[in-house]
C-alpha cells in the first residue's frame, strides 16, 4: 500500500505536498519522494525513510515550482531498495514522472512488452516503473509536438487496455500538466480536490490524493472521487479535463481500506471510514450477543488504534465497560506494514504496553481490526495474561484472511496467513485465545456499503479468494512469492545504490 498526491497550483507546492504526505504516512513508511517542475526541469528528492526524515530544509529549498507530485511507499513485493523509491522518471516524451499506488497483476507480461516492443529499459523490479514506461510509450505514439488532453486520454485508454490489476496513478508531463487516473475496478482510492487561487482571482488550483484527509490538511475542498477507469488532466494554466478511459468501469473498492489502511477521518468512494468502522462494531457486537451469550465478559479493550471505534461500538452493543488497556508508543511503525516477520515480532512489545489494572482478575474481550499472520495477536494475548487477565477472548472486525492479496497489500504468501487451511478453533488455539470470533463477510460488506449503496461489490479476495480482475492463478501467486523472496535476498545486508538520479540533491 502506498500514498500518492499531486498538485497544480499558482505558487510553490513543495510545502503542501510535504504536509499531504505526512498525513498519508500511514500508507507507507518505507520511502518517500517529491518531484516538482520549475523552469522546465524536474527537481526531485526521494529516499528510504519517513517523510520527516527524507526531506530536510535544503531539499525543500530545491523543490521549487507550482506543480508537483509526491509518494510514500511500503514495498508490496518485499523490496525496500532505495532505487525503487518513487516517483520514477523517463525523459521521453517531453519528460515524464509518475507515482503509483497498487500492483499490476500482469507486470511481467508488460515488462516484456516494454522491453521488446517499446524498446524501453526498466531499471528496477518495480511494476510502477513498468507502468510509467508503458504510459510513455503510448504517449510517444500519439504525440508529435504539443499534446492535447484528447491525446493524453487516448494514451490512458491504451494503458488501461493493456494493464491489469490495481492502480491509482499521478504523473507530471513537462510543459503540459498533471495527469491522474484509476484502474477500471477502482480498487485503489483516488480523490480530487480544488481551492481558490489567491494569486489569480477566478482561477482554481487542483489536487489529487489517495485519501480525502490529505486535501483537508492543505486547505483543498473535496470535489469527488476519481471514478474507476477515469482520467483527470490539469494543464499548467489550471484547466481541468476529465474523461472515462475504460470500456467497462465498475466499482470494486478494496474493503481492506475501510478495515485497516485508511485514516478514520477519510471518506473514500462516498463511504466514511469512521462510519464504516462503527458499523463493523455494531454488526460484530450483534454476532457476539448471539453466539457468546453464555460468556461472562467484564470489559472490552481495543488493540489501538484502528480498532478503537469498532471496540467502543461493541461495548455499547454489549452494555459492557470500554477501556483503553494498552498504551501505544506512537514512534514505532505499524507492524503490519513492516518488511520482515522478525522485525514485526520484535516491534510488538516495543509498540504496546499493558495497563495492568484494566486486566487483573478480569475476563477481557480484545478487539482488533483483523488477524493476518497471527504473530501480533498471539503476543498481545500473552501480554494480557501477564497483566493478570483470567480469560482472554478475541474478536476480529474482519473475516478470516485465508488468501493472498495481489492488489498492493503485503501478504502475497498464503503460508504466512494464520487462517489459511485452518478453522476458527485451530486459529484460536494458535494465538492462545480462550475464545475467538470473526466478523462475517456479508456483515463486513454491509457495514461499508451502508453509506454508499451504489457500490455493488467490494474487492474481498483476501477473505474469499475471488479476484475481481479474474486473471489470478497459482502460477501467478508462485511467481509473486518468488519475486518477493528474491528481492529480500538481494537487499539483505547490502547498501543500496541508486543507479540514476535526477536532481536528487542530498
Amino acid at each position: 500500500m502506498c500514498g500518492i498526491v499531486g498538485i497544480v497550483g499558482s505558487q510553490a507546492v513543495n510545502q503542501s505536498i510535504y504536509d499531504a504526505l505526512t498525513v498519508l504516512q500511514h500508507r507507507g513508511q518505507d520511502a518517500a519522494g517529491i518531484v516538482t517542475i520549475t523552469k522546465g526541469m524536474f527537481k526531485q528528492r526521494k529516499a528510504n525513510g519517513l517523510v520527516k526524515d527524507v526531506f530536510e530544509a535544503r531539499h525543500m529549498q530545491r523543490l521549487q515550482g507550482n506543480v508537483g507530485i509526491g509518494h510514500v511507499r511500503y514495498p508490496t513485493a518485499g523490496s525496500s531498495s532505495a532505487a525503487e523509491a518513487q516517483p520514477f522518471y523517463v525523459n521521453s516524451p517531453f519528460g515524464l514522472t509518475l507515482a503509483h499506488n497498487g500492483n499490476l497483476t500482469n507486470a511481467q507480461e508488460l515488462r516484456e512488452f516494454v522491453a521488446k516492443t517499446a524498446r524501453r529499459h526498466i531499471n528496477t523490479t518495480s511494476d510502477s516503473e513498468v507502468l510509467l514506461n508503458l504510459l510513455a510509450h503510448e504517449l510517444d505514439k500519439l504525440v508529435l509536438e504539443q499534446c492535447t488532453e484528447k491525446q493524453i486520454f487516448a494514451a490512458v485508454k491504451a494503458v488501461n487496455s493493456k494493464a491489469r490489476g490495481a492502480y491509482a496513478v499521478v504523473a507530471l508531463v513537462i510543459g503540459q500538466g498533471m495527469l491522474a487516473f484509476r484502474d477500471a475496478n477502482g480498487i485503489r482510492p483516488l480523490v480530487l480536490g480544488q481551492r481558490d487561487c489567491e494569486a489569480v482571482p477566478g482561477r482554481k488550483e487542483y489536487m489529487v490524493a489517495s485519501e480525502s484527509v490529505a486535501l483537508d490538511a492543505v486547505g483543498f475542498k473535496f470535489v469527488r472521487d476519481v471514478a474507476p477507469g477515469e482520467a483527470v488532466f490539469i494543464s499548467l494554466d489550471g484547466q481541468l479535463f476529465t474523461e472515462q478511459c475504460s470500456e467497462k468501469p465498475r466499482y470494486n473498492p478494496c474493503i481492506f481500506e475501510y478495515v485497516y489502511f485508511a485514516r478514520p477521518d477519510s471518506v473514500i468512494d462516498k463511504v466514511s471510514v469512521y462510519g464504516a468502522r462503527v458499523n463493523m462494531g455494531t454488526r460484530l457486537g450483534e454476532k457476539i450477543q448471539r453466539e457468546w451469550s453464555d460468556l461472562e465478559i467484564d470489559v472490552v479493550i481495543p488493540i489501538p488504534e484502528t480498532s478503537c471505534d469498532i471496540a467502543l461500538q461493541i461495548a455499547l452493543q454489549l452494555e459492557l465497560p470500554y477501556r483503553q488497556g494498552f498504551v501505544k508508543n506512537r514512534y514505532i511503525g505499524r507492524t503490519f506494514i513492516m518488511p520482515g516477520q522478525s522485525q514485526r515480532r520484535k516491534s510488538v512489545r516495543r509498540k504496546l504496553n499493558a495497563i495492568d489494572v484494566e486486566f487483573k482478575g478480569k475476563n477481557v474481550l480484545l478487539v482488533d481490526d483483523s488477524i493476518v499472520r497471527g504473530t501480533t495477536s498471539e503476543q498481545i494475548i500473552e501480554m494480557a495474561r501477564e497483566a493478570g487477565a483470567k480469560k482472554v477472548y478475541f474478536a476480529s472486525a474482519s473475516p478470516e484472511i485465508r488468501f493472498p492479496n495481489v492488489y498492493g497489500i503485503d501478504m502475497p504468501s498464503a503460508n504466512e496467513l494464520i487462517a489459511h487451511g485452518r478453522d476458527v478453533e485451530e486459529i484460536g488455539t494458535l494465538i492462545g485465545a480462550d475464545g475467538l470470533i470473526y466478523q462475517d463477510l456479508e456483515d463486513l460488506i454491509e457495514a461499508c456499503r451502508a453509506s454508499n449503496p451504489d457500490i455493488q461489490d467490494f474487492e474481498t479476495s483476501v477473505f474469499n479468494g475471488k479476484y475481481v480482475t479474474q486473471d489470478i492463478d497459482q502460477s501467478y501467486l508462485d511467481y509473486l512469492e518468488s519475486l518477493r523472496n528474491n528481492d529480500a535476498q538481494e537487499i539483505s545486508g547490502q547498501e543500496e545504490v541508486t543507479n540514476l538520479e535526477i536532481h536528487n540533491e542530498g
